[in-house]
């Protein structure tokens, strides 16, 4: 069972680490932190932080550097999030400012993220499995190509060309666009694929080849809809810090590309009452990301929450990062309440 001092102890441990990439002995703590105890007492604390695996050697006679489940400790025991500098929180602001559109905003969600933190940002899409259709548009490109747009109440649009079986002209598109919006408008994703799949089924007649065309372009784009969506930025900060990993960059590397790997991992992490969590190198080692730690934010969107983090080495500035991923989430959920209440 740790003491509080010892949590203390610990605390220093970390915060000094991270700050200068070196290990730390008990000497380094009672200069730089204010115990009032001797360094023979923060010895003693050392041990039994050492006992409890909360601190290693990594060389004979050196100082002492967190384990994974140091930081798992201090991150749990953090009283208070570092908060935010007024400079911090303004970029913040500007740079989310008016986006065009979901996709605008939640790529310049990851590029602000990763400039505040020097790591790799990620953030989840809104789900939009509970979405309702508000708009299909057909815009005539030629006579026998379409643009089809979709969109949803929760902010999300899908734009698509097609290119039709047979030519036609504005009495056909009004007709076609009518029967359409008849169809799926103010239905859910999922019901709004029914509907569009039951017309798939019946029998074809040459009058509707080019309906169903259209019908199956559009159950394509709202299985799109239905699918989990991660974007990130800030992957070239894994070449620049990969001295701060025990191992190889190359897992994340292909995590970043593969994305399903991220996505199942920062759906499954346990946020605290906050909605704040974290998970710590071998904590991910199911994954195959055990030599990376992850910080993620819940943040709210019409359909629900998703979250906004960020990933990078198990020697890391957590309360920062923490306290970065809370304050770009609580921005997202009120662009996108603003979003919902100007509908």
């Amino acid at each position: 069972m740790v003491t509080e001092r010892g949590l203390q102890v610990l605390r220093a441990i970390v915060q000094d680490y991270v700050e200068t990439h070196e290990p730390v002995g008990s000497r380094s703590i009672v200069d730089r932190h204010s115990f009032g105890v001797s360094a023979a007492t923060i010895r003693n604390d050392m041990a039994q932080l050492e006992d409890e695996e909360l601190i290693t050697a990594p060389h004979t006679s050196s100082g002492r550097v967190p384990t994974d489940k140091g930081y798992r400790v201090f991150v749990n025991h953090l009283a208070q999030l570092r908060p935010l500098s007024s400079a911090q929180r303004s970029a913040i602001e500007s740079f989310l400012a008016d986006p065009a559109d979901l996709d605008d905003l939640m790529a310049r969600t990851v590029r602000v993220l990763t400039q505040l933190t020097g790591q790799v940002a990620l953030a989840q899409y809104p789900s939009f499995a509970r979405a309702r259709v508000t708009h299909v548009e057909l815009v005539a490109l030629a006579p026998n190509r379409l643009l089809t747009v979709l969109v949803t109440d929760a902010g999300g649009v899908s734009q698509r060309m097609t290119v039709l079986p047979d030519a036609i002209d504005e009495a056909d598109l009004g007709v076609l666009r009518a029967r359409l919006s008849a169809l799926i408008t103010g239905q859910a994703i999922a019901e709004a694929s029914e509907r569009l799949q039951t017309l798939l089924a019946a029998e074809e007649t040459p009058r509707d080849r080019v309906l169903r065309t259209l019908a199956g372009v559009l159950v394509d784009e709202l299985g799109g809809f239905r699918q989990e969506r991660l974007v990130m930025a800030g992957a070239a900060t894994l070449a620049r810090r990969e001295h701060d990993f025990r191992g190889s960059i190359h897992p994340l590397l292909e995590a970043i590309e593969e994305q399903v790997t991220l996505l199942r991992l920062m759906s499954e992490m346990v946020a605290d009452e906050h909605g704040l969590a974290a998970s710590i190198g071998t904590e991910n080692a199911p994954f195959g990301l055990g030599e990376a730690s992850i910080v993620a934010s819940d943040y709210a969107a019409p359909t629900g929450t998703a979250r906004v983090g960020v990933m990078g080495p198990t020697r890391m500035d957590y309360p920062s990062n923490l306290a970065a991923a809370r304050a770009v989430a609580r921005y997202l959920s009120r662009m996108l309440d603003d979003d919902e209440a100007g509908r």
